[in-house]
């Protein structure tokens, strides 16, 4: 999923980590059932409900909670019923069919029945996510038997995609290839339902961003959206498992990250029901004086936040470039191996980090590898030990890179040096002057992203050499930020030699899930590196274009890694180590640079500990159904105790799941 990172320092990550999922301490938690609402921020308004089509975060973390899946997930993280009251697969792997709970119903906003759930719907959903064009269809397109052929109109029958309707209960999918994590895809809402009464009727309006722009099936009911102010949710009164919605309204109000210590201020004075806390900002002395024994450090989740490379920039309208020679130099530098890889190893990710954390949580949540090292196992081992080895075998520059979490294990001056010596020895012999001169774009109003970029900034220059390299802060108002970076929509509208406005969680639990998005052919990422896939180029030249550029910085070999890693279908272990030589390849050419993970914050809550849902993929983190708010903050005691019991149980979880 893409992931946004405005303001991510300040906004985005917490209302998940108020969401911290897993086992409550009852003896301890001081519950009550007055702790009904949930009230904190929200950074970026959502802009598209309808489920079938979006792909962002800041539309997925509200509908999450409005639509429910098929099969969900636990407070551990298990995938549970959902929709469906259970499911079978054939032995092969290859057909899955759910029966749907009896009851199932359509609610509309003011909370009345709409119609029941059918079998169809689900096929009704398919069909408009293939004529919306739907950003999450690379989820499913591969997958389901037909579906590929009938989205490129080689067929036109929808019969013959492999989504059946079985008598009045039941739905089927046939896949072309057994999928073992098949069931973790059904977080998107690609694979939710669609009311076909209710599409009609809407029409172009279905999954306009109000109330009424889209029907319920999950917890939670839209009350009230106005744009940067407030959005409100109300407990849906038809829900399947209503008995499990202890928090019955949500209020987020907006926040546009000009002032991060309000936040706790806020909370203090029982506004808000958690809140992110700064140690490196004035007012965090407050936040010791009042809350000392309340804070706690949340864990690193799945995401993965970075900083890409432009490799084919169109756009400056946003820029400090004053001719087309420095904005032809820089292009030059940026399709250079070595310049990229300079740029990563002069970036000291601590101090950047610190910039939002403060030097308590500076490496909480550091990450090194796009894939996390720890998201499965092959041979017993996390996936990273194979990567960090892969990696370190593909040259000498690569050898003391460390991927385990955690830790910056990629900064390296010495290192930067010899990279940016070799890139510009090359540069020069092209006829590039110098300083190469990289714009950052900034939201002008996002103070802690604002301070992050300039740490980047200072490390990349003080390494590198200001007479090398410059890094330019372009700050720019939101709309014309978000335009040139998180929410340009293809490469050419990416208006940055380098931002640090991407990121991505995981759609499923397998490493394709991370590695698909850079593929050249088809990649759900590559316009945050200046690219489209080739079905989207609109003339031959341009397609010529990019597969120039994809071929120059090895998007072409890596994609070739990445297709044999897939074509692994009955080797778990082997398929695993095969997506670790495809993640060292990737993080080779330095085209992107992890840099963290949601959670590694510290914040305060009455959120009782580990409770609510959790997941490493798709959308059901953010949901609100089984949190429960007890009436006193939190105490950093009971946080850990509640860690320790989780992490144990979880334990025993792994280890009965992995007989």
């Amino acid at each position: 999923m893409k992931m946004n990172k405005k303001r991510g320092a300040v906004v985005v990550a917490l209302t998940l980590t108020a969401l911290l999922a897993a086992c409550g301490n009852k003896s301890n938690s001081g519950s009550s059932s007055a702790n009904s609402t949930y009230s904190y921020v929200y950074a970026t308004d959502p802009d598209n409900f309808d489920y079938t089509v979006s792909g962002r975060a800041t539309n997925s973390d509200h509908l999450a909670n409005f639509e429910e899946p098929l099969m969900g997930t636990n407070k551990y993280g298990q995938i549970v019923p959902g929709l469906a009251k259970s499911y079978k697969v054939t032995n092969d792997g290859k057909t899955y069919t759910y029966t749907l709970r009896k009851g199932l119903k359509w609610v509309d906003s003011e909370g009345n029945t709409y119609a029941s759930v059918k079998p169809q719907d689900f096929i009704t959903a398919m069909k408009h996510a293939v004529a919306a064009k739907s950003e999450t269809l690379y989820i499913v397109q591969d997958s389901i038997v037909g579906l590929n052929d009938y989205v490129n109109g080689k067929i036109k029958d929808f019969s013959k995609v492999g989504i059946k309707a079985v008598g009045s209960n039941k739905i089927q999918y046939t896949l072309n290839q057994a999928e073992p994590f098949w069931n973790s895809k059904l977080q998107y809402g690609i694979l939710e339902p669609v009311n076909a009464k209710f599409l009609a009727e809407k029409g172009k309006n279905f999954g306009q961003p109000k109330a009424n722009g889209i029907l319920y099936t999950g917890p939670y009911l839209l009350k009230n959206f106005t744009s940067k102010s407030v959005i409100e949710y109300t407990a849906n009164p038809k829900y399947w498992n209503k008995k499990n919605v202890h928090v019955t309204d949500v209020k987020e109000t907006y926040n546009d990250g000009s002032n991060p210590d309000s936040l706790y201020k806020s909370f203090d004075k029982g506004d808000f029901t958690a809140a992110r806390v700064y140690p490196n900002l004035p007012g965090y002395k407050d936040v010791l004086k009042k809350s000392k024994n309340n804070i706690i450090w949340s864990d690193q989740d799945a995401s993965t936040y970075n900083m890409t490379f432009n490799l084919n920039r169109k756009s400056y309208n946003m820029t400090d470039k004053k001719t087309d020679k420095q904005k032809q130099d820089t292009r030059k530098a940026v399709l250079n191996k070595d310049f990229r890889l300079a740029i990563q190893f002069a970036f000291n990710k601590t101090k950047y980090n610190a910039q939002a954390t403060g030097e308590a949580g500076a490496t909480k949540s550091l990450r090194n590898s796009f894939t996390p090292p720890e998201f499965v196992q092959a041979d017993g081992k996390e996936i990273g030990t194979f990567t960090q080895d892969d990696l370190h075998a593909l040259g000498s520059e690569y050898k003391d890179v460390n991927l385990a979490n955690a830790q910056d294990g990629t900064y390296n001056p010495t290192m930067a040096k010899k990279e940016f010596a070799k890139a510009k020895k090359a540069l020069q012999a092209q006829g590039v002057s110098f300083p190469i001169k990289l714009d950052l774009p900034q939201d002008q109003k996002a103070a802690l992203n604002l301070n992050q970029s300039k740490s980047f900034k200072n490390s990349v220059e003080s390494t590198l050499g200001k007479s090398n390299v410059e890094i330019d802060l372009v700050q720019a108002a939101e709309d014309k930020y978000l335009a040139g970076t998180y929410q340009a929509a293809t490469g050419a509208q990416a208006d940055f030699d380098i931002s640090n406005a991407s990121g991505w969680s995981p759609d499923y639990q397998d490493p394709s899930t991370y590695l698909d998005v850079y593929k050249p052919s088809s990649g759900a990422l590559l316009q945050t590196i200046g690219m489209v896939a080739p079905a989207a180029a609109t003339s031959n030249a341009q397609k010529a274009d990019y597969a120039n550029i994809a071929k120059t910085v090895g998007l072409d070999k890596y994609e070739k890694l990445v297709d044999q890693a897939e074509a692994i279908t009955t080797d778990t272990n082997a398929r695993y180590k095969a997506f670790a030589k495809a993640e060292a390849y990737l993080l080779s050419i330095g085209i992107q640079i992890p840099i963290n993970s949601l959670g590694g914050t510290p914040s305060v809550t009455k959120v009782v500990p580990y409770t609510g849902k959790r997941s490493w993929t798709g959308a059901a983190s953010p949901r609100f159904d089984g949190m429960k708010i007890q009436s006193k903050p939190v105490t950093t005691a009971q946080y850990n105790k509640a860690k320790k019991a989780y992490n144990a149980k979880k334990a025993e979880i792994v280890k009965e799941e992995d007989k």
